[in-house]
């Protein structure tokens, strides 16, 4: 089985990603929140300079795909124009931040995002490993925890704000007024220390925290089930199939309310008490297309050994209640890194077989063909 490509790097504006179709552009806004004139000026500038596909990412951020060389610059103009970039491409990538989609105004995340996101930017010195991140998860329980982090700012169990480290089940004592120093603090710490990748692999080799992070206790680990559409106390969540839109759906997005964009391929329409009557979108929170995650696949992705949303799809109707599956165009897994009940992973003459694993695990069949996979689809869930 051939292997993929690791890049070491995450995408952004100002340094895109060469991929199957093009160049991919990922944005992310300092809080995880596009305003109606955002969301807008995005599909705009998606159809004007891309081809009009656009991701969301288990980052929640936005990748604007098929972006041409002729056409990148001008792109890069239209989302400094909506406030959307950064500085410097390292500031960029320093700014590594996901928001709860859950806030509510006035509870102070929206002020605090800000904060950290531009300390990130201001850090020059600052030298972090490319995908380090950090997770602002302070509603009244975490909802980020299955989200690659590797620094936290959540809730203890008395309810107060900790800084916890990725690995960690104690954390610092912070306030709103201190959190941003403290976190820098502790990522300065990590780097201090040796750490090379992510902090919860640089806890595990038994370096000692400092006495400080070890005051608090977290909140204590639950089972964490992938939200579905639902209306919440903020607004309305609904899905994407695969996480994937054309712009003409941001753009009817866009004028119904600000958006605010989750981790799990959905979005959440602030305000809203209902969902939108819009072709393309999952409202149904029983729709077995959310039992399934799938990657661009080729030739979208030049990663990609085969087509993976066809065959997706196609197998969608037939995957049961609380089973998951996952197909793959490469064993790197990005559409769902983690295990899922049957993963399909594209190999040169099919696709292999894993059950109860991720896409890099070892198959137990191999040269699985499209058409013999959809011969008797029922059975690949027995």
């Amino acid at each position: 089985m051939s292997r993929h490509e690791v890049k070491g790097w995450c995408p952004g504006i100002l340094r895109p990603m060469a991929s199957g179709d093009g160049l991919l552009v990922r944005l992310r806004s300092l809080t995880g929140r596009l305003t109606q004139e955002q969301a807008a000026g995005i599909a705009y500038l998606a159809q004007q300079f891309g081809n009009g596909l656009i991701d969301l990412s288990a980052r929640a951020t936005l990748h604007i795909r098929g972006v041409m060389d002729r056409t990148y610059q001008p792109l890069v103009m239209g989302l400094t124009h909506l406030g959307l970039t950064d500085p410097t491409p390292e500031a960029e990538a320093r700014r590594n931040c996901i928001v709860t989609p859950y806030w509510e105004h006035g509870d102070g995340t929206v002020e605090l995002a800000e904060k950290l996101a531009k300390a990130l930017q201001e850090q020059e010195t600052l030298l972090l490993p490319r995908k380090f991140g950090f997770a602002l998860d302070s509603g009244s329980s975490p909802v980020l925890r299955h989200v690659s982090a590797d620094i936290r700012i959540e809730r203890d169990t008395t309810g107060a704000l900790i800084c916890r480290p990725d690995g960690a089940v104690t954390g610092a004592c912070v306030t709103p007024e201190n959190v941003v120093d403290t976190v820098l603090s502790l990522a300065k710490w990590f780097i201090a220390t040796g750490g090379e990748s992510r902090m919860a692999a640089h806890l595990a080799h038994g370096v000692r925290l400092p006495r400080a992070f070890m005051e608090r206790e977290a909140a204590p680990e639950k089972v964490m089930v992938a939200p579905v559409p639902h209306r919440s106390s903020v607004g309305i969540l609904v899905a994407l199939p695969f996480g994937q839109m054309e712009a003409s759906l941001l753009a009817a997005l866009a004028s119904i309310a600000p958006l605010r964009l989750t981790p799990w391929r959905m979005v959440l329409l602030e305000g809203q008490s209902e969902p939108p009557v819009l072709d393309h979108i999952i409202t149904n929170p029983h729709d077995p297309l959310l039992r399934v995650a799938a990657c661009t696949g080729a030739p979208g992705c030049s990663q990609a050994l085969r087509p993976t949303r066809p065959l997706a799809r196609a197998l969608a109707s037939h995957v049961p209640p609380a089973v998951s599956l996952h197909v793959s165009g490469c064993t790197k897994g990005c559409a769902h890194p983690a295990k899922a009940s049957l993963t399909l992973v594209a190999e040169t003459d099919g696709f292999g077989l894993i059950r109860n694993g991720n896409a890099c695990a070892a198959p137990s069949k191999h040269l699985l063909s499209p058409e013999i996979l959809l011969e008797d689809p029922d059975a690949l869930f027995l």
